[in-house]
């Protein structure tokens, strides 16, 4: 009997853990997709109103008007 309830015990926390793991991955998945997603549209963004069609942005220190 004593032998059958350890491995009754050790299925369960084995169980336990997998589905920990499991969720775990889930969730860190989800932040990459997150993280992708916003870096993505922030690059875009960034793109779209730091430079019109046509003209190179200007990395001049100081932006004067010439």
């Amino acid at each position: 009997m004593i032998a059958r309830g350890k491995a009754e015990k050790k299925a369960a926390r084995t169980a336990r853990l997998s589905a920990a793991l499991r969720e775990n991955l889930k969730r860190r998945k989800a932040q990459v997709r997150g993280r992708a997603q916003s870096a993505e549209g922030a690059q875009t963004a960034s793109t779209e109103a730091g430079r019109t069609e046509g003209q190179a942005p200007d990395f001049r220190r100081n932006r004067g008007n010439d």
